[in-house]
């Protein structure tokens, strides 16, 4: 996430100078200066000593118990009120012959193209893979005219995040310099849906690096938020959360190292998970690090659970996911309908009263309704909570520091202001804070896994409040806004730093008819649980996916 160190928010010229001066010396160093006070790192160093571990030897997540094993109340898929399509939708039309993978295809590709070109933009993505998929349509459509589909996606478009490998195209991550080389195979996880007959249409946009979560990049064509375009759609999925949330796709591949998954689907009001970790191959994402998973983002549970069971299975060329248990194919589909009679679901009260009074109604009334269904909400309280957005940044930030030294040595310049002024901030932590912050890195992971020996799920916010008001002149040349960072990032990166499963349900709207989301976390490895607390939600009317103001039925 990018490391913002001003308020009010600064964009444009005053965002170049300050780019300027943090390539200086002095400048950095006055700027971590603020960043320590902005972000609350300064904090950090002021702990007890309980609240460390040891330096972490691997990146294993540490369990509260085995995952929930809960009888089957055999509810069935939840049924969908939403106005958006999933997968089934599109099989069904498929089977029934009421449509093509060729015409829709077709379809997907021309309504990209009307939202690119509409004033502001609403394109998704960054690269077409339109002769890859008019080919894949065709064999999908052969398959279903002898009544031989691959399985639930064969045929359904799907769009991936631009920094995982496809085939025939440069892995760019959001940036304007990197052009070549064209990858010659596809992420383990691209490979995975291919296989499943899923047909990729092209690559979604994202912010540069996916530095930042608020969802602009000046060297792409970026979405607005489709239920208001005068604000942000948040990121660093952004052009994923907007192609499902517009109605383009029924999910989408996305990448969280601090929320990158969860605020879009949040901020756009679609379901998103990012998965335990190593639950889902990496290999094929440039990006690397400890906290960064990949996962959908969707029009419904059931699609989240399709993805993760053809994606979510150990992977050679990964080497984190050989912990991962076998995630059989159905599991997580049956899961669905579970129910969440006697799940134990904890609230840390001193956590949800920082976030804004619609966020707290939404997320209320939601946990209200699963309780009212059999859950039993705990009370629970973790003062390490609080510290682990000051954790995360120093996580991410400093491994993509480290990451990008070529790339920084090679084409500063070509960097936007916004991670200019990151880079260069980041460059003056010390090792010695780095390595504190991964010991408390430790004691949170311990402390979150002593939380789950008594409740089955945590309930959080997604986001402080809903998607930020943004000007044209902010959104074109980026900006720094440590009030929209720290609202955006406050309740996910505990998620990334213990490397739990962690979901955004859409819950409701706010007054002026911008998406919430509800976060569900889950213990290690059990995606199943937070996917049916999910779907119950679902099943009831209370997750649903809105309709935005800007919205296209390729079906």
């Amino acid at each position: 996430m990018a490391l913002v160190i001003t308020a009010p928010r600064i964009h444009g010229s005053l965002l170049r100078s300050v780019a300027r001066l943090a390539r200086t010396r002095p400048g950095a160093n006055a700027l971590l200066l603020a960043l320590r006070a902005e972000l609350r790192i300064g904090e950090l160093s002021n702990l007890p000593a309980t609240a460390r571990g040891g330096v972490p030897m691997d990146n294993r997540p540490v369990a509260g118990r085995p995952p929930r094993q809960a009888d089957d109340a055999k509810l069935g898929l939840p049924s969908r009120s939403s106005w958006s399509r999933c997968s089934a939708d599109f099989v069904a039309a498929y089977e029934k012959h009421r449509s093509t993978p060729e015409q829709v295809t077709g379809r997907v590709l021309e309504a990209a193209r009307a939202l690119e070109s509409q004033t502001p933009t609403m394109a998704v993505l960054s690269e077409y893979a339109e002769d890859s998929a008019v080919s894949e349509a065709e064999a999908s459509g052969d398959r279903y005219r002898v009544g031989a589909p691959k399985g639930p996606l064969d045929g359904v478009c799907v769009v991936i995040k631009e920094q995982m490998d496809v085939r025939g195209f440069a892995t760019r991550s959001g940036t304007e310099f990197i052009k070549e080389p064209l990858a010659d195979q596809d992420a383990t996880v691209v490979r995975r849906l291919r296989e499943a007959g899923a047909i990729v249409v092209g690559l979604s946009n994202m912010t540069e690096y996916g530095m930042t979560p608020a969802g602009f990049n000046p060297n792409r064509k970026m979405p607005r938020n489709p239920h208001a375009a005068g604000h942000i759609a948040g990121g660093s999925s952004t052009g994923s959360g907007v192609a499902v949330a517009t109605g383009l796709v029924p999910f989408a591949i996305g990448a969280d190292g601090g929320g990158s998954i969860r605020i879009p689907s949040a901020l756009n009001g679609v379901f998103g998970i990012k998965p335990t970790w190593g639950r889902v191959s990496r290999a094929g994402d440039p990006g690397g690090g400890t906290v960064a998973h990949l996962g959908p983002l969707a029009s419904s549970t059931l699609d989240l659970a399709h993805v993760l069971e053809i994606v979510g299975n150990p992977d050679p060329l990964d080497a984190e996911t050989a912990n991962a248990p076998a995630l059989a194919r159905g599991s997580l589909v049956r899961a669905l309908g579970r129910g969440v009679k006697g799940l134990r679901i904890g609230v840390d009260p001193d956590e949800w009263a920082e976030a804004s009074t619609a966020v707290q109604t939404a997320g209320r009334e939601a946990l209200k309704a699963l309780e009212r269904e059999g859950a039993v909400l705990v009370d629970v309280s973790e003062a390490l909570l609080r510290h682990a957005p000051a954790m995360g940044y120093l996580a991410i930030g400093l491994e993509c520091r480290a990451l990008l030294r070529a790339e920084w040595e090679a084409h500063a310049d070509a960097f936007t202001s916004d991670l200019q002024v990151s880079m260069c901030a980041l460059a003056e932590i010390t090792a010695l804070e780095y390595l504190d912050a991964q010991r408390l890195r430790v004691g949170l992971r311990n402390a979150v896994a002593r939380l789950f020996r008594d409740v089955d799920l945590l309930a959080l916010p997604t986001t402080v409040d809903t998607a930020s008001p943004v000007t044209d002149a902010q959104f074109e040349s980026g900006f720094l806004d440590a009030q929209t960072i720290g609202k955006l990032c406050r309740f996910n990166f505990m998620g990334n730093l213990t490397g739990l499963p962690a979901a955004s349900v859409p819950v409701g709207l706010d007054g002026a008819g911008l998406p919430i989301g509800l976060q569900l976390v889950g213990d290690a490895w059990d995606e199943a649980t937070v996917l049916a607390a999910a779907a119950h939600l679902e099943r009831l009317g209370v997750a649903t996916c809105s309709r935005p103001k800007i919205a296209v039925d390729v079906l």
